[in-house]
């Protein structure tokens, strides 16, 4: 018989989120791969379902101590299923390693779809969202997270990622220095839950909103950017800020460039306007 990995989505609050699949995957699998092994027993008591197979932790820190025997036990004919505490496995949770190393012994991989903060956000955001991209968590200190956002003032695409809330306000104000403050955004908290919130806005109302704390599960969506024709003088200063941040010169000029300004037009402006 051939075993198979099975990626399943989990409830991000509301237990009813979950599906019939879930409800079978969970009571019928070989061995249930669990981000915290408590969590996911409360989901299948919540659910009504009895776990037969064996549960394993599967986190960050036991990840790769992990593979071996699960792909092992995919290889002998078992199904492994995976889960996370909520949402989809691999989508900025443990999994990706898991997948990479079954599809490298090419053992079948499939996946029971649903509940998702990424495309639910999306869909409540009220911003126009046909084309995407999803960047995770921003970096925690100032000067990268900068960094990052100079790299979205060029982004025609909507931008969705995660925040812990205790830095959303320090991130928002980030955003309203380095993409002006007129640009819109949504912030959803506790996504399908019984606080659940869509606070929608310019980044700068969104901004002096957060300055008070807020608590919770963040997804931030941000709205693409209106595409400009930039001149490389006008960027001369972003890459001056990073090179001042410890960033080398032809670094920093990378990560400032656009699609419109190439690296070597940059790297010329710069010291021209050292001169």
């Amino acid at each position: 018989m051939t075993g198979r990995l099975v990626l399943a989505a989990t409830p991000m609050g509301n237990v009813d989120d979950a599906s019939p699949r879930l409800r079978e995957a969970l009571g019928g699998a070989d061995v249930v791969a669990a981000e915290d092994t408590r969590r996911t027993r409360s989901l299948a008591s919540a659910l009504d379902v009895s776990i037969t197979g064996k549960v394993v932790s599967f986190y960050d820190q036991v990840e790769t101590a992990r593979l071996p025997a699960l792909v092992a036990d995919v290889a002998a004919g078992k199904t492994v299923l995976l889960v996370t505490d909520a949402g989809m496995p691999s989508v900025s949770d443990p999994g990706y390693r898991l997948v990479a190393a079954c599809v490298a012994e090419e053992l079948a991989v499939t996946c029971l779809p649903g509940p998702s903060a990424v495309t639910t956000a999306l869909a409540l955001s009220g911003l126009p969202v046909e084309r995407f991209c999803f960047d995770g968590f921003p970096p925690r200190k100032s000067g990268q997270r900068k960094a990052w956002l100079r790299t979205l003032r060029t982004e025609q695409r909507a931008v969705v990622f995660f925040e812990a809330p205790h830095r959303l306000a320090d991130s928002l104000a980030d955003a309203v220095e380095v993409l002006g403050g007129e640009r819109r955004a949504a912030v959803c908290r506790e996504l399908t839950k019984t606080y659940e919130q869509v606070r929608r806005g310019t980044l700068a109302e969104l901004a002096e909103w957060a300055a008070d704390g807020v608590r919770g599960e963040i997804t931030v969506v941000l709205e693409g950017a209106t595409m400009v024709a930039a001149e490389p003088e006008d960027l001369v200063d972003d890459v001056e800020r990073l090179v001042a941040d410890g960033t080398r010169l032809k670094d920093a000029c990378a990560l400032v460039a656009t699609e419109g300004v190439s690296k070597r037009e940059l790297y010329d402006a710069v010291l021209a306007a050292r001169r």
